[in-house]
């Protein structure tokens, strides 16, 4: 089993508060989040676009193993997934109700045919993908 982890810490009250993020390898250290960079414009980062650098930098490794996997090799993969909150009538909470996923893919001597088969199985089958409980989509372009 492989462990890794993450840490955030908060100051304040929800609306003036705010907090930092950090990653264990220290790729992100200290980094500001809050309520503004969350729900508005505000600078700094937020949990939604954490999970969806996770999701896209997963979907990518995971698609290069699916293609290694079949005697492809990508050139490149330019994957970036976008994760939507909203309002969850059960509780009048918020959730994370989608992850949509667009990949954009140079693959020498493979099909269109092939490649949506394989990036439609990474679609599920990645790791972040399944940690998701929320409706995954994907765009998928060979180019």
């Amino acid at each position: 089993m492989i462990t890794k982890f993450g840490t955030a810490n908060w100051q304040g009250t929800i609306k003036d508060g705010g907090g930092t993020i950090s990653t264990e390898t220290a790729a992100l250290k200290d980094q500001p989040y809050g309520f503004t960079a969350r729900f508005e414009d505000g600078k700094g980062t937020n949990p939604e676009e954490l999970v969806g650098a996770a999701h896209a930098a997963c979907f990518a490794m995971a698609l290069s193993l699916n293609l290694t996997e079949n005697d492809f090799e990508a050139k490149n993969i330019d994957a970036k997934s976008t994760v939507s909150l909203e309002k969850d009538p059960a509780d009048g909470g918020f959730k994370v109700s989608k992850a949509h996923i667009e990949v954009t893919a140079t693959v020498a001597g493979i099909s269109e045919e092939k490649f949506m088969e394989l990036a439609k199985a990474t679609e599920s089958g990645c790791p972040i993908s399944k940690l998701l409980n929320a409706e995954i989509s994907l765009d998928a372009k060979l180019v």
